[in-house]
């Protein structure tokens, strides 16, 4: 039994410095100058330490716009994919209506769909939208919500992982609780957003983590459709940092240091509700 403890626990420390080696040299390469980066062997400790790489990039142009954009983006998607998933999954946790079980089931396919598969139609949508962007109401003549917040924020409002993480700790809740709201008079509505929701606080976390995560990480997306320079994200930002077809690695290691910051505040804050959400969200 020991031993097999130890090897589990010898496992989990390679895995450990796997996940870790990667982050760690790019802190390293963010405190070195450009010729030490790709030096061979590397070097995980800096032999010519400067703050040089860090001040150039804090002086990049626009900067503020840019993690403007990307923690306006995250925060209005976290916070519509709170309401409107939280409320999804507590119809399909606490409502019964018929075919419940298979709308569900449904919902769940989409999954195993690749993103990228829903680009194209979500793209063609965003352009034809109606009385948006120069488009009459047919959504013919302009670009609709290309380049736009809109466009940014609205294909990420709903979540079907979050209305799955979120059922499936709402359907841990007891049905008596709610039984006693309803007989107490309080409407559906007022269960869901008195009772329910502060009784999911640590599924709302864990979810609120992985969405803000995701839409501030998010590159391909901002790529296809943000064409105007004030629209550009952070991750956006990062990747034109090329002069002359030379990616300048140096303000790149430094800058992903500093985009990386807001998502490690974040979790480090909601940590224990976080790792709370993720172990009982699979109770049932």
């Amino acid at each position: 039994m020991v031993a097999f403890k130890f090897v589990i626990y010898v496992l989990l420390a390679a895995g450990a410095v796997l996940f870790i080696a990667p982050w760690a040299w790019m802190i390293s390469a963010s405190f070195q100058p450009l010729g030490d980066i790709f030096s061979w062997p590397p070097s995980w400790i800096p032999e010519h330490f400067t703050f040089n790489n860090y001040v150039r990039f804090l002086d990049t142009e626009h900067l503020g716009r840019l993690f403007f954009n990307s923690g306006f983006c995250a925060t209005c998607v976290t916070l519509l994919q709170l309401f409107f998933n939280s409320l999804a999954a507590y119809t399909y946790a606490k409502r019964r209506f018929p075919g419940r079980d298979l709308i569900f089931m449904v919902m769940l396919s989409t999954m195993m769909i690749p993103g990228q598969v829903f680009m194209i139609p979500s793209y063609l949508i965003l352009q034809h939208m109606p009385l948006f962007g120069g488009n009459n109401i047919l959504g013919q003549g302009g670009y609709g919500w290309l380049d736009s917040y809109y466009g940014l924020i609205i294909p990420g409002a709903v979540s079907t992982y979050g209305i799955f993480l979120l059922r499936q700790y709402m359907k841990t809740i007891p049905d008596e609780l709610l039984d006693a709201a309803r007989m107490d008079g309080a409407s559906e509505f007022r269960i869901y957003s008195q009772l329910v929701l502060p009784l999911s606080g640590p599924a709302l976390a864990a979810m609120a983590i992985f969405t803000f995560t995701y839409v501030w990480n998010d590159f391909f997306w901002p790529l296809i459709i943000i064409s105007s320079p004030e629209l550009r994200t952070l991750q956006l930002g990062l990747a034109l940092f090329v002069v002359k077809n030379r990616t300048v690695w140096d303000l790149v290691m430094a800058g992903s240091v500093v985009a990386t910051l807001p998502i490690l505040l974040l979790f480090l804050a909601f940590q224990r509700h976080f790792v709370r959400g993720i172990a009982l969200s699979g109770m049932k």
